[in-house]
């Protein structure tokens, strides 16, 4: 029997998408303070200077870390889920 769905139980989730220059698929970062990282990471992309980016996230990524340089884009992602 199909489940009946209810607007109530949808719930919102935002997470940072970083695209790394060479990858297929983007890194999905869900942290707290989404719109702070996003914010860290497009400053770090100006920074004419390489540094070692390391975040701990809720997701299934637990920590993740790569060189500054190499970041193509980055996005705020909004997804719904139950």
């Amino acid at each position: 029997m199909a489940q009946q769905f209810n607007p109530q139980n949808v719930k919102t989730r935002y997470s940072t998408l970083i695209f790394i220059k060479g990858s297929t698929a983007p890194l999905v970062m869900y942290v707290e303070d989404y719109q702070s990282l996003y914010e860290e990471l497009t400053q770090a992309m100006k920074n004419t200077t390489p540094v070692i980016i390391e975040k701990e996230t809720a997701g299934p990524l637990k920590k993740v870390s790569f060189v500054s340089n190499q970041i193509a884009a980055v996005a705020i992602q909004e997804e719904q889920y139950m």
